[in-house]
């Protein structure tokens, strides 16, 4: 990416935040969108807006189509705020990444505590043959 494409795309992120939520008024935005990035080409005629939103998928679906649907009014709004002559085209996604991440945390935080049951349990047996008692191992 160019640093013009870089620049519109940190203007076009900052501009939307607060159009969406300052002027969007839609009962289907109920899941705190938040823009995560926004890619631009670089021609600058197309901006990939992506998007997490809290709530079920259900909800973030819904959000995400009141999205794509005040695109126009979005582009628009824009328009006005930005110095370019013509505002790029905006399409909205789920940002997938941040799902992909939080999949990953869970999946480390979930060996980090099998990790520390497994050595809880090695002490226990140490500490048991040390006082001479037989461990859970070797009772069976």
């Amino acid at each position: 990416m160019s640093r013009r494409t870089e620049r519109v795309a940190s203007t076009i992120q900052q501009e939307l935040a607060q159009i969406i939520m300052r002027e969007l008024n839609d009962p289907r935005l109920t899941g705190l969108p938040s823009i995560t990035r926004v890619k631009v080409s670089p021609d600058l005629s197309i901006a990939d807006v992506y998007m997490t939103i809290m709530g079920s998928e259900g909800q973030q679906n819904a959000a995400i189509n009141a999205l794509r649907h005040s695109a126009g009014l979005l582009r628009l709004k824009l328009t006005k705020q930005l110095t370019l002559r013509i505002a790029p085209f905006l399409k909205f996604h789920i940002d997938e990444n941040l799902k992909r991440e939080m999949n990953v945390l869970q999946l480390l935080q979930k060996v980090r505590e099998e990790n520390e049951e497994a050595e809880r349990r090695a002490q226990q047996a140490t500490h048991a043959v040390e006082e001479g008692q037989p461990s859970e191992n070797q009772a069976n």
